[in-house]
C-alpha cells in the first residue's frame, strides 16, 4: 500500500517536493477503500458524550454550526438545508481508525491531530475554506467534489459562524472516490461538496501550532520549574520627586532577578513532549476494572506483549519519554525498548524485560494508558 499511497512517490520524494508546499491529487491511494463506517454508524458515534463533533447547515447561502452533544433526534429534521456532520478523533474510539492514522508514519507524530471523519448527503459540505495545518482528504464511500484555489485572499464572510471564504476563486476541481485522497498544505483554500447522498470522506490532520500558543505555553511549562532566590529589597531608598514614578533602582534591580530566568535546548524539548502529548481536555482514560498484580502482568507483557490504548500519545527526546503529558528520564537501553512502543503504538512480547522498564510499562497499564496485547483485543 506504502506504494500507491503518495501515487507512486517515496515519502522522501513527497516530503522534499510537497509537503507544505503544493497540493497533491492521488488516484487510489488505499485501493479497495471503502471507507471504516457507515453514515448510521457515524451518527451514532457523533451521540457519543465523549465525542466531540459538529453539524454544519448551509441554506439559501447561510451557514449554521451546532457543536456536540448530540442526540439521534438532531439528524431527523434538516428539512431543504443541506448538511453535513463531522466527527473528530475517530481514530481515539476505532483501532481501524488507528491503523489508517499509521499509514502516514513518515509524517512526525508531534505533528499529528487526528482522523475526522464527515458524513454529507448530495450537496451538503461546509463551504469554501483554509485550514492551518495540513491535511490528506482520503475519500471513503460516495463521491465528492473538492474545488481548490491557491488565493492570498483569505477575507471572511463577516458574522458566519464557520471561516467561510467571501471571495473563492476555484482553481483546480476534481471529483473523488473511494480510495482517491488528496493533499492540501497549510493554508490552501478548498471547498469539497458531497456528489451523492453517502458520501464520507476521512480528513487525516496535522496540527501547525502558532508560535504565540508555544511562547505562552512555555511559559506555563517554565512556572513551575524555575527558581528565584532572593527577596526585593531597598535600604537605600531615595526621595523622589513624583511618588507615582517607577524608579530606576528599582527596575534594575528587578531586570536582574528576571534575568536569573534561563532555558536551554533540553528545556525546550521537555516542554514540547509534554505539551504535545498531553491529551485533548475531553479525553479521558479508563483504568482497569479489575487490575491484575504485577507479577501477572508481567507474564502477560512476556506472553503478548502491550498495545498503547488509542487514545495515548507518546513523544520521544534524548532518554526521556513523553506519554499523555508525562515525562519520564531513562536509562538508554530502557529508552530504546520504549521508544519501539512509541514509534509503532505496540510492543512484542519480550522475555527479559528490565525492572525500569516493567515498572512503567504497569504503572501506565493502571492509569489505562496501555493494556497486554491479549486484554486490548478483547476490548
Amino acid at each position: 500500500m506504502k506504494n500507491t499511497l503518495l501515487g507512486g512517490l517515496t515519502p522522501q520524494q513527497f516530503l522534499r517536493g510537497y509537503w507544505q508546499k503544493k497540493p497533491l491529487l492521488i488516484r487510489q491511494a488505499v485501493p479497495g477503500f471503502k471507507g471504516l463506517l457507515n453514515p448510521q454508524q457515524l451518527i451514532e458515534l457523533a451521540c457519543d458524550e465523549n465525542v466531540q463533533a459538529r453539524i454544519v447547515t448551509q441554506q439559501r447561502g447561510k451557514f449554521t454550526l451546532q457543536h456536540s452533544p448530540f442526540t439521534a433526534n438532531d439528524f431527523q429534521h434538516f428539512g431543504k438545508a443541506k448538511w453535513s456532520v463531522l466527527v473528530q478523533g475517530v481514530n481515539h474510539f476505532l483501532q481501524t481508525g488507528t491503523d489508517i492514522v499509521k499509514l502516514f508514519n513518515f509524517i512526525p507524530h508531534a505533528r499529528l491531530d487526528d482522523l475526522m471523519v464527515s458524513y454529507a448527503p448530495k450537496g451538503g459540505g461546509v463551504g469554501p475554506h483554509f485550514d492551518a495545518y495540513d491535511v490528506f482528504l482520503l475519500q471513503g464511500t460516495g463521491h465528492r467534489r473538492w474545488q481548490i484555489s491557491t488565493q492570498k485572499d483569505q477575507t471572511l464572510i463577516e458574522g458566519a459562524p464557520l471561516r467561510v471564504l467571501k471571495d473563492f476563486r476555484v482553481e483546480q476541481e476534481w471529483v473523488l472516490e473511494a480510495g482517491d485522497m488528496l493533499y492540501l498544505p497549510p493554508h490552501c483554500a478548498h471547498n469539497g461538496i458531497a456528489e451523492d447522498d453517502n458520501c464520507m470522506t476521512y480528513s487525516i490532520g496535522f496540527r501547525t501550532p502558532a508560535y504565540q500558543e508555544l511562547a505562552e505555553q512555555f511559559l506555563v511549562y517554565l512556572q513551575d520549574r524555575i527558581c528565584v532566590n532572593g527577596m526585593y529589597a531597598d535600604p537605600d531608598l531615595k526621595l523622589q520627586k513624583h511618588p507615582s514614578e517607577i524608579g530606576p533602582d528599582m527596575l534594575q534591580q528587578v531586570a536582574q532577578a528576571i534575568r536569573q530566568v534561563r532555558w536551554d535546548d533540553e528545556d525546550v524539548a521537555n516542554f514540547l513532549g509534554c505539551y504535545l502529548s498531553d491529551p485533548k481536555p475531553h479525553i479521558f482514560f479508563d483504568t482497569p476494572a479489575r487490575p491484575m498484580s504485577e507479577a501477572k502482568f508481567a507474564q502477560a507483557l512476556r506472553k503478548s506483549g502491550v498495545v498503547l490504548d488509542k487514545k495515548t500519545q507518546m513523544q520521544c527526546f534524548g532518554s526521556t519519554v513523553f506519554i499523555n503529558g508525562e515525562d519520564h528520564p531513562l536509562s538508554k537501553a530502557a529508552y530504546r525498548t520504549l521508544r519501539e512502543l512509541a514509534d509503532t503504538r505496540a510492543l512484542p512480547a519480550t522475555d527479559k524485560p528490565t525492572q525500569a522498564v516493567l515498572a512503567l510499562l504497569y504503572e501506565w497499564y493502571l492509569d489505562g494508558y496501555l493494556a497486554p496485547a491479549t486484554a486490548a483485543k478483547q476490548r
